[in-house]
């Protein structure tokens, strides 16, 4: 076959046949098909989508680019959950120790950063000594040993995505439901899951900025995890401003710890995030047969922050996987940026809407992201929000808090910073965190 005539067919509106389709991933995993013209195929998705039956053949193809894994050797019933990515959005790093804390193993394969959002695994490699590449022995030695595991795509698992991951992250072709479909569920069938809870965003920061996008995102998961043989559920929730008040790689984790521990999340700036990752445990530990409902897994949830179980559990996953306990257990110790600069507002009123797509940008721009597959991330660069939508400010006020090492970066940031925030005259009508729940049998309003 001839990559130009794919690429050709593919933007001409056609359907690709799954001879095609495999022979198009096994040339460019193998380095027959360079990126430019992969490139551009990815591009040709993005405008021209993919059929029903292109995106369950994609995703078949993708899973079957490398060795699955069986877990069927290791008790209980192996629950993980996906998020679609949003800023700020660390839910993963305290949801895996939460549902691992209650009995339920928690198989996570994970991603770097996208587009403008933060990737798990790069929050994860800021905790010194963290491995995220585990071989798959390791892998089900550490899940068999704490209850969760958390790793990226090797050689061996999903290699088709892992390749493509990247280049969709430079080339502007992140926001096809096709693709991510794809790229989603082949990593959650090879790692050896029983059922799986999504989380997809909507919203200013989300990839899928209106609801219905979003929706269509979320059935189309469904209907895939659920032809596959897997209990799948999702959550579409809100991403209308960044979840928590940190952006950044190790800022993340420091107020993950800080949820963990008990110290955030009762009527403060993380009280959202810790709604929304209470929801999606109930809902891992429902499917996972340790609660019967929704809201009985969330009582669980919250159970195990208030009696220390999941946040030692965190711990134990670390040092399973290389880290370092101790940074956790004195986060003061971590290495300092060399600028940290405050963003105020001569305004007074309440804040009305905080962008965060410019936010996730920015961070980009201070170092806790990349713009190029080469680049390399800074841990310590980030955002510190002091305030969130509906909060009263007055003149002089602290908006927000930025970290970085980049000299150039500052001035241009505490604009942009500055600018994401819109400020009015009355208090804004509060809208929901979670918007939908769909599963195999339909779209439900959440309560």
């Amino acid at each position: 076959m001839i990559p130009v005539e794919l690429i050709k067919k593919k933007r001409e509106g056609g359907t690709l046949t799954e001879d095609e389709l495999r022979w198009l991933i096994e040339e460019y995993v193998s380095g027959g098909i360079p990126d430019y013209q992969m490139s551009a195929f990815l591009m040709a998705c993005f405008f021209r989508g993919m059929s029903e039956e292109e995106t369950l053949t994609f995703t078949k193809l993708m899973l079957h680019s490398g060795e699955t894994i069986d877990l069927t050797d290791i008790p209980g019933i192996k629950v993980d959950k996906h998020s679609t990515g949003g800023v700020g959005d660390k839910v993963s790093l305290i949801l895996a120790p939460i549902v691992a804390a209650c009995g339920v193993p928690v198989p996570m394969i994970s991603g770097r950063g996208l587009g403008h959002t933060g990737g798990t695994l790069d929050k994860l490699e800021s905790i010194p000594g963290f491995r995220t590449a585990l071989s798959i022995p390791e892998y089900k030695s550490v899940i068999r040993a704490v209850g969760a595991v958390l790793i990226g795509q090797t050689n061996e698992i999903v290699p088709a995505d892992k390749k493509m991951y990247a280049l969709r992250d430079v080339t502007a072709t992140v926001e096809c439901i096709p693709l991510i479909a794809g790229s989603i569920m082949s990593k959650k069938l090879a790692e050896g899951i029983d059922a799986l809870v999504l989380d997809v965003k909507t919203g200013r920061g989300a990839f899928m900025q209106s609801y219905d996008r979003s929706l269509e995102l979320a059935q189309t998961l469904v209907r895939i995890g659920t032809g596959f043989g897997k209990e799948t559920v999702a959550f579409i929730t809100s991403m209308d401003q960044p979840l928590g008040s940190t952006i950044g790689n190790w800022l993340e984790v420091v107020e993950s710890v800080e949820c963990l521990k008990g110290s955030r999340g009762k009527g403060d700036a993380s009280s959202d995030l810790m709604e929304v990752t209470h929801v999606l445990s109930g809902a891992m530990l429902m499917l996972g047969k340790k609660a019967g409902t929704i809201a009985e897994g969330v009582a669980l949830s919250r159970a195990s922050i208030e009696d220390g179980t999941a946040f030692n559990k965190l711990l134990e996953i670390v040092a399973a996987q290389g880290g370092d306990p101790s940074a956790l257990e004195n986060l003061e110790r971590y290495p300092l940026p060399k600028h940290t600069m405050e963003v105020k507002t001569m305004e007074r009123g309440y804040i009305g809407a905080i962008d965060s797509l410019e936010l996730g940008i920015s961070s980009i721009t201070l170092g806790a992201g990349r713009a190029r597959i080469e680049d390399k991330i800074d841990p310590k660069a980030g955002i510190v929000l002091a305030k969130k939508v509906g909060d009263a400010v007055e003149g002089g006020d602290v908006l927000a808090t930025f970290s970085t090492d980049k000299d150039e970066a500052l001035e241009p940031a505490r604009e942009r910073i500055r600018a994401a925030f819109r400020i009015q005259s009355a208090p804004p009508k509060q809208k929901p965190l979670i918007l939908s729940y769909v599963e195999k049998g339909g779209v439900k309003t959440w309560m």
